[in-house]
């Protein structure tokens, strides 16, 4: 299936179902919107699951890893073998991500889209490379537009694939030295913001490395000249292979009434190219958090997206969206488990 037929698949989810869910989320033993943005949660995820009363679902956080050529402009503190060294970690369950995952009791799927290392068959490592890392895009394109194409197909593909295993809840993460440059180059066409504007410190570079970065993306950006009417002309000039398949994932989710829960900047990028291929998407998109990177709150806004958590958080891998998730369970538990007043024997709101 091509990109186009599943971007023209994509239904809004039905609005019905909130007005439904809410008559509930009322009825239960509390007063109306005591719970916050728990019944929040509860409200969307049943409009996305199309039903009044959505099982607990299956969950899994996809972390895409991709290596990028714009890092040997000096554009982030770490090298760029660390980017195969972290997947090595991930794989065998040290990282951040694999901690938080399983406090919130889901699997991690490490895949590799564009990492400059061929990497053995392990245990929850999927190997679908599209490149061996990206083009330095302040040389020219970081990919070419069938690259392009194949990150999002691939990201697509592993939603239905893994929606055909019974998962019925995604989060994206990432990984990738010197990403949060075509993240903030993405931002920046997109939004019509300045790149300063939406350029941070990324791992923790110092003010002339920072100073450097924003000037890598203007130059990347005024040679290569992206349109920004075409996501995957800017996708292919200057972006990046994890962030291709991030985007593709929103769609396939999107496609087969399945909600992601996004992690933090590159995440977010990822989730932005898919929105202006469709902005129906983000019916089905969670912002799991608001990054210290300073473009996050910008594209987190220009998609009408709230997010759930701000912890000063800038790790990546899915951490802050597997965190994310234990408050979307809390929400959906709620509303599934929680007595109404008839049920409880208890006397309801007074009505005039």
């Amino acid at each position: 299936m091509s990109i186009e037929e599943r971007l023209s698949s994509i239904k809004p989810v039905n609005k019905d179902l909130y007005s439904a869910a809410q008559r509930r989320l009322d009825n239960l033993t509390k007063p109306p919107g005591s719970l916050g943005r728990l019944e929040e949660f509860a409200r969307r995820l049943v409009a996305i699951y199309g039903t009044e009363m959505p099982d607990m679902p299956k969950k899994v956080v996809f972390t895409f890893a991709g290596d990028h050529g714009v890092a040997e402009e000096g554009v982030s503190a770490y090298p760029s073998e660390v980017t195969r060294q972290m997947v090595y970690n991930f794989l065998s369950g040290g990282a951040g991500i694999n901690v938080l995952a399983r406090h919130a009791g889901a699997e991690v799927v490490v895949v590799d889209i564009g990492v400059a290392h061929d990497f053995d068959d392990c245990d929850g490592l999927v190997r679908k490379k599209v490149v061996y890392g990206t083009k330095n895009m302040a040389k020219g394109p970081a990919m070419t537009r069938e690259e392009a194409i194949r990150c999002i197909e691939t990201g697509a593909e592993l939603a239905r694939e893994y929606a055909g295993r019974g998962f019925r809840a995604f989060a994206t993460g990432e990984m990738g030295i010197a990403n949060t440059t075509p993240s903030s180059a993405i931002a920046a066409v997109l939004t019509g913001r300045p790149v300063a504007d939406v350029t941070g410190r990324g791992t923790g570079i110092g003010d002339e490395a920072l100073k450097r970065k924003v000037e890598v993306i203007e130059k990347a950006v005024r040679l290569n000249r992206p349109d920004p009417k075409d996501p995957v002309d800017l996708l292919s000039k200057l972006g990046g292979a994890e962030i291709g398949g991030i985007a593709g994932l929103c769609i396939g989710a999107a496609e087969m009434g399945i909600p992601v829960v996004v992690d933090g900047f590159i995440s977010t990028a990822g989730a932005l190219i898919a929105w202006a291929l469709n902005p129906v998407v983000s019916d089905y998109l969670f912002a799991a958090h608001n990054s210290q990177e300073r473009g996050h709150r910008v594209m987190l806004e220009h998609m009408g997206l709230r997010p759930i958590l701000d912890l000063d958080l800038r790790l990546g891998e899915g951490t802050g969206a597997a965190l994310a998730m234990t408050l979307l369970d809390a929400g959906l538990k709620i509303y599934r488990e929680m007595a109404t007043f008839q049920e409880a024997g208890v006397t309801g709101e007074k009505t005039d």
